[in-house]
């Protein structure tokens, strides 16, 4: 098996291929505005697609139902940078509407900030912390993988 792409069913395919494409500047490498699929490249050439969720309704023959809402996330989409200090100025001088600061997480040996894309979807923008602000329990179990 081989991953493919992470896709995400959207209801306004073009609010959603705007903020990936400009907003977030990902590169596409399939597909336009108006369209019902895109990909971009996120490392992997076709790595993030969106597609309209009404017609993977139809292929799955639950056109009928309605989409979930006030859930908790099930999904993440977790993006490295190099600076996120950096990144989140950008990204926010480009209209993202974020969740948080950059706040540094100890326990998971990065610093990360979150928002959402149009359609709801949670993102992560994460770069590493240096090993000295680890906490002691990631510092430790890192050293079982060393």
């Amino acid at each position: 098996m081989e991953l493919n792409c992470i896709r995400l069913m959207v209801k306004d395919f073009d609010s959603c291929f705007k903020f990936y494409s400009e907003t977030l500047g990902l590169k596409v490498t399939w597909g336009k505005q108006g369209g019902v699929y895109a990909s971009f490249d996120i490392g992997l050439p076709s790595g993030l697609s969106i597609f309209k969720s009404d017609l993977m309704a139809e292929a799955l023959g639950n056109a009928d139902k309605a989409l979930p809402t006030g859930l908790r996330d099930r999904s993440a989409i977790i993006i490295k940078v190099t600076d996120i200090d950096e990144t989140w100025k950008e990204l926010n001088s480009r209209g993202v509407k974020f969740l948080s600061e950059p706040k540094e997480m100890p326990g998971w040996g990065m610093t990360v900030a979150h928002f959402r894309d149009p359609e709801g979807n949670l993102l992560e923008i994460w770069s590493e912390l240096p090993m000295e602000k680890w906490d002691k329990d990631l510092l430790e179990e890192a050293e079982g993988y060393q």
